[in-house]
């Protein structure tokens, strides 16, 4: 058919889109976009009109993806008719209470899988379990008691509120993790995320992430994410987004609070990612500010000229080199750019990412590293403070409060390893 290998490759985008919103495996996902644009190539003569290639291919990874948790079922040995879609995979709005329980499945062994199938999916007395397994009751009661155990010690997610978001949970520690360089070229990525808050402001996003001291490497301050809808701040279209703060820094913690939630408008383009609006109550009343409110929003919630947003197609720009721990950058206000690519390895797991540096953007004196995958979403945020940053405050340069810390050169200026950020997404 004239014409479909271009329409193909204009429609490429959304099937990976679809893909990725339905597989929350990211190889697995990776593999089945390739199988689906393999397919749609070997069918295309069964396409009649190039105006329906959109829907044609969405059909057809649609049925793929049912191919997909239908294998997914037969490992955990669960009669597909009794297998909504929604026990296994990810949808537009979130993660399912179902599907916290599918993902927590896959991770018991077989024999856990087994019992808690029997004893919770079908329904079997624990007397019917054992005449089905061949097995003595006292062997199936103990079995039962420690499939329930490791369920709960695996189970990644936390309910909250009346709406019931489901929130993978975030260690109390941070697990171990090694920064790689490599030598490969950094690649281009599109980072749609908030800039400092890690979310993507788009419909159905949601997102939970934590921050951990150095050297403890002890969760200080919880953050839970969630887009609630669309909203619009001085004629400018965006979405509303509620964060939920347990134990957040002073300077986050609206007059001492423990939990604070407060409420952003942030706007997404082609070209940008900002903030439109922030609000939080304080003392009981209600505060906002918007992009409108000159200095007093900038400073704490705007990036770029004219509160432009951070760029969300990055690739190196030459305003910031590293070389090692040595970074030099240009004389220039919002100075954000790609410094390298490394391999980040958390827990075992490995990321192959580029590293984005942030020099004196929000705060004259702190800078910051953050690991993007490919996906454009990010692995791990560092937090670097000049050594004399708020001096007054902290009542010591900060290579005596934290001696041991890493350190890096900006401009000659030392600066200290100070705390990280790690998302829910990378559990």
């Amino acid at each position: 058919m004239e014409g479909f290998e271009q329409a193909l490759a204009a429609c490429l985008p959304v099937l990976e889109r679809f893909v990725k919103f339905k597989i929350s495996d990211r190889l697995d996902a990776e593999d089945l976009f390739q199988d689906c644009c393999v397919t749609a190539v070997q069918k295309r003569e069964s396409l009649r009109d190039l105006s329906s290639l959109k829907p044609w291919l969405l059909r057809i990874a649609q049925n793929k993806c049912t191919d997909y948790y239908r294998a997914k079922a037969k490992q955990l040995e669960l009669p597909i008719e009794e297998l909504s879609e929604s026990v296994a995979s990810v949808g537009l709005y979130g993660r399912t209470v179902d599907t916290a329980v599918g993902e927590t499945l896959d991770k018991l062994g077989d024999r856990e899988k087994q019992i808690l199938y029997l004893y919770y999916f079908k329904d079997l007395p624990q007397d019917q379990i054992a005449a089905r397994l061949h097995l003595p009751l006292g062997t199936v009661k103990s079995r039962l008691h420690y499939a329930k155990k490791k369920f709960k010690e695996s189970y990644l997610y936390t309910e909250h509120g009346k709406g019931g978001i489901m929130m993978k949970k975030l260690p109390t520690f941070l697990p171990e993790y090694t920064i790689t360089a490599t030598n490969k070229e950094p690649f281009p990525v599109r980072w749609e995320e908030i800039m400092g808050w890690f979310i993507v402001p788009r419909l159905g996003e949601k997102l939970s992430w934590a921050m951990y001291d150095w050297p403890e490497r002890k969760r200080t301050e919880l953050c839970e994410l969630e887009v609630i809808g669309r909203a619009e701040v001085h004629g400018i279209e965006g979405v509303e987004i509620r964060s939920i703060e347990t134990d957040p820094m002073d300077c986050n913690s609206a007059g001492g609070q423990q939990r604070v939630e407060r409420r952003l408008i942030a706007q997404l383009t082609d070209t940008h990612c900002r903030l439109l609006a922030h609000s939080v109550t304080e003392d009981g009343i209600r505060r906002y500010s918007t992009f409108l409110d000159g200095d007093s929003f900038l400073n704490n919630w705007g990036f770029g000229e004219n509160n432009c947003g951070n760029e969300v197609d990055l690739r190196p720009k030459g305003d910031i080199i590293r070389r090692g721990s040595e970074v030099t950058t240009a004389n220039k206000q919002f100075l954000l750019d790609v410094v390298g690519r490394c391999t980040v390895t958390i827990n075992g797991k490995s990321w192959d990412t580029v590293c984005v540096m942030d020099c004196n953007t929000y705060n004259n004196g702190v800078v910051s590293e953050q690991y993007l995958d490919k996906n454009g979403r990010t692995v791990l945020w560092r937090r670097f403070n000049c050594n004399d940053w708020q001096l007054e405050t902290y009542g010591k340069p900060w290579t005596e409060l934290l001696p041991d810390n890493e350190r890096i050169s900006v401009n000659g200026v030392t600066c200290v390893h100070w705390y990280d950020c790690i998302t829910d997404y990378i559990l």
